[in-house]
């Protein structure tokens, strides 16, 4: 038996094909989904899913959402995804390095607002880098 994984952004279907396992960034941390699963709705972190339609696995970057598994089918709605083979790696490494310079400079600061976006910045920018296959 397989799963249905159907992964939807609002601007477009990103995956939607069956998988033998899917890891997703939960909020309280990994979650693995095999065939058989219990009914589950969880909230997404941004981070990496990891789809194995096969022997090989697919890293897809998510930009947190929701995710639903009912009757070996998950679907997850997020705000933004974006498969690792798509990205191109040194573009991804060094979008990383800028938002990790930038958190930096605003950690002694007094403006919560400009903590919080940078922090969510480098979330995003360290998922976009790890889908590519880089380490961290």
């Amino acid at each position: 038996m397989t799963l249905t994984v159907r992964i939807v952004a609002p601007d477009k279907t990103v995956w939607d094909s069956e998988a033998e396992e899917v890891i997703l960034p939960s909020t309280t941390g990994q979650l693995g989904i095999l065939t058989g699963h219990a009914p589950l709705l969880s909230a997404l972190d941004i981070g990496v899913m990891r789809v194995r339609p096969g022997k090989d696995w697919v890293a897809i970057a998510l930009m947190g959402g929701f995710a639903e598994v009912e009757n070996d089918e998950v679907t997850i709605l997020v705000n933004g995804a974006e498969r690792g083979d798509t990205i191109e790696r040194e573009a991804a490494r060094e979008a990383y390095t800028q938002a990790q310079t930038r958190l930096n400079q605003v950690q002694n600061s007094d403006n919560r607002q400009e903590k919080i976006q940078a922090t969510q910045a480098l979330k995003r920018a360290r998922a976009r880098f790890q889908a590519s296959g880089g380490m961290i």
